[in-house]
């Protein structure tokens, strides 16, 4: 019997922050296209993450929670995923174990199934705390990533000894999934750190991976993993797939049973979200994913593809005299000075800044933000190396080190009550605790429901008779099955 391989959908999450800097699927965008993705038969959708939840309500004045909400009413059949870094929640300092056992708690509570752990500094000590949390809270499934990237510092050796913390830790943990958000893999190196993370791991804890397309690689990687033994591998839907976004779920699949492995997943709904995702980006001017050039400078300066774009603007815009490759230059020389943090939010724009100012000032290191002083002093965890001793004592020497250098507070869940609000829901406080209390006034007073219902100009038939069935307070429970379509609809008030 050919091997069976699973397939997770990173459209309106991974898809839409690689392409459409996330503020392109809105709550209307979702009720389009969930219900024919959740006919295709995906393992789990890739949903939200707290980032995506605080641009719902910055960009779009919606509430985060009923989108999550609504979504899992229209994908009934597939799991939904919200994805968390470590001990975080919106904000990128870690948050009190308050906020992250309520947000947890909360995203649960309103439909999301499965929990991807993934701690940008490959801390497992952060990542298995959180792991205990989202167990303690509900979730069914938890996952663990790790997060891939090349240095000197980033081995096989250290992945495999990841792997085998994790892997002490087996009673917290369903599944492992190998996070390359820079499309820096290659099948060479699938041959090696896949065997070693499958020994490392065991039999019972599945593999997946997840790999971008910027160096052109991913497709390859996914084949490569499989036949080692990978058995899940994540996948965009056209027009929100490949460029700096994941491999194209059509091209996978079309590539996967060429191989002879048996892909159970239905294609022909997936048309439907192609076209609806085109004439949404014609509509809005967002760029549609292209397969990109063979850029063999970017495993030196591993600088994510949507950055390169906006350094270029801005040195342009500030009138730089400093050619481009300069910059580079000194990003690669940061990065190595900072122990060679993985160049993804937020650490990328750290190292990118400080190459800048770096470059403008008479002495490197003369300016420094504080986001840089807070990533020295440790405040997002332990780097992958040693910084520069030069660098740490420059960095920590400067008198907003020692301002900076106080304990952060831990409040428990009565104290953050009281500061926001005692009769606020769950939802609200989290919202309130995290983003400016204007912005959340906007979103609550712009309920997403009524978004959805104040006639936008659907023209899914299902997303119309679910608009008619809301305004109707007399009925307290929907069921409809038709056409492979299976939904089911209750009322239940917020728990406050």
């Amino acid at each position: 019997m050919a091997p069976r391989i699973q397939l997770i959908d990173v459209t309106l999450r991974d898809g839409n922050q690689s392409l459409w800097s996330a503020i392109g699927v809105d709550t209307r965008t979702v009720a389009e296209v969930a219900p024919w993705i959740d006919r295709a038969g995906f393992a789990w959708i890739d949903f939200t993450t707290s980032t995506h939840m605080a641009i719902s309500v910055r960009y779009h004045r919606e509430d985060p929670f009923e989108k999550i909400r609504l979504a899992r009413q229209l994908m009934p059949n597939t799991p939904l995923i919200f994805m968390t870094t470590g001990m975080r929640f919106i904000t990128w300092e870690p948050a009190p174990r308050a906020i992250m056992r309520l947000a947890l708690r909360v995203v649960v509570r309103h439909g999301i199934r499965r929990v991807q752990i993934v701690e940008p500094m490959n801390n497992m000590s952060a990542l298995l705390e959180t792991a205990r949390i989202a167990r303690e809270e509900g979730a069914e499934q938890v996952v663990a990533g790790l997060v891939y990237s090349i240095s000197p510092v980033h081995t096989d050796e250290f992945y495999l000894r990841c792997a085998e913390e994790l892997a002490r830790e087996r009673q917290l943990l369903d599944r492992v999934y190998i996070k390359d958000p820079s499309g820096l893999l290659t099948p060479e190196r699938v041959e090696t750190i896949v065997p070693a993370l499958r020994r490392a791991l065991g039999p019972d804890v599945p593999l997946e991976m997840h790999s971008h397309c910027t160096m052109g690689m991913a497709p390859l990687c996914y084949l490569r993993a499989v036949e080692l033994g990978v058995q899940t591998v994540h996948t965009a839907i056209p027009p929100l797939a490949e460029g700096t976004s994941l491999p194209s779920v059509y091209r996978t699949v079309a590539n996967l049973r060429e191989l002879s492995f048996e892909v159970e997943i239905d294609l022909q709904p997936l048309t439907h979200v192609t076209a609806y995702l085109e004439r949404l980006a014609r509509r809005k001017g967002y760029p549609v994913g292209q397969p990109l050039e063979y850029d063999v400078s970017f495993y030196r300066h591993q600088v994510p593809g949507g950055m390169i774009t906006t350094l270029r603007r801005h040195l342009k815009e500030a009138g730089a005299e400093h050619p481009f490759e300069k910059v580079l230059e000194e990003i690669v020389r940061v990065r190595a000075e900072l122990g060679y943090p993985i160049m993804v939010t937020p650490y990328s724009q750290l190292v990118a800044t400080q190459a800048l100012l770096n470059l403008e000032a008479r002495e490197r290191y003369e300016k420094v933000p504080d986001e840089v002083i807070k990533y020295v002093l440790g405040r997002y965890g332990p780097p992958p190396a040693p910084i520069d001793p030069w660098v740490k004592e420059r960095v920590l020497s400067l008198p907003r080190a020692r301002e900076l250098d106080v304990p952060v507070p831990e409040p428990t869940l009565e104290e953050l009550r009281r500061a926001f609000g005692s009769s606020i829901s769950d939802e609200e406080l989290l919202l309130r605790w995290a983003l400016p209390g204007d912005q959340v006034d906007a979103a609550l007073a712009r309920k997403t429901g009524n978004v959805v219902l104040s006639g936008n100009g659907y023209r899914h038939p299902l997303v119309q008779l679910i608009a008619n069935v809301a305004q109707q307070p007399s009925i307290s429970h929907f069921h409809l099955e038709r056409d492979g379509i299976r939904l089911t609809l209750g009322r239940h008030s917020t728990s406050q």
